[in-house]
C-alpha cells in the first residue's frame, strides 16, 4: 500500500479541490445578485458574497496545487462546517439534511489533509535552496 501513498494524495487533493474550484467559479459567473439574496435571507450579509467566492476558488487552487495545505485544508474545514449550520439545519428536507452530512463529511476530509499534509506532489514538497 505504501507505494500508493503518492497517488492517493494527489487524487484526493483533486477530489477535495474540485468542488470549491467549481464553486466559486459558478459564482463569479452566475447570478450574484440571486445569491446574494439568498445568503441575505438566511441571516449572512449580502457582501460577504465577493469574499466567498473568492476564498471558494483560491482555497480550492491551492488545495489542488498543493500550496500551504495544512492551513488551507483548516480553513475549509471551518468553512465546511459553518457553511453546514448556516445554510443547511432544515432537517425536514431530505436534500437538505444531505446537504448538512455532505458539508460534514467534508470537513472531515480536510481534516485529514490537514494532518496528513499535501504529499509529494504538491508546492508544498518543494524544497526551497539558498543558492
Amino acid at each position: 500500500m505504501e507505494k500508493f501513498i503518492p497517488l492517493a494524495h494527489i487524487v484526493g487533493r483533486v477530489l477535495l479541490a474540485v468542488i470549491f474550484i467549481m464553486a466559486g467559479l459558478n459564482k463569479i459567473t452566475g447570478d450574484a445578485a440571486g445569491t446574494m439574496q439568498y445568503m441575505e435571507s438566511m441571516g449572512v450579509p449580502g457582501f460577504l458574497f465577493w469574499p466567498t467566492a473568492l476564498f471558494e476558488l483560491l482555497a480550492g487552487i491551492a488545495v489542488l496545487i498543493g500550496f500551504q495545505t495544512r492551513i488551507v485544508a483548516l480553513l475549509l474545514a471551518g468553512f465546511c462546517g459553518l457553511s453546514a449550520l448556516l445554510f443547511h439545519m432544515n432537517f425536514a428536507d431530505p436534500m437538505q439534511a444531505g446537504m448538512f452530512m455532505k458539508n460534514f463529511t467534508m470537513a472531515g476530509g480536510y481534516l485529514m489533509l490537514m494532518v496528513a499534509g499535501a504529499g509529494g506532489y504538491s508546492l508544498d514538497s518543494r524544497k526551497i535552496s539558498a543558492d
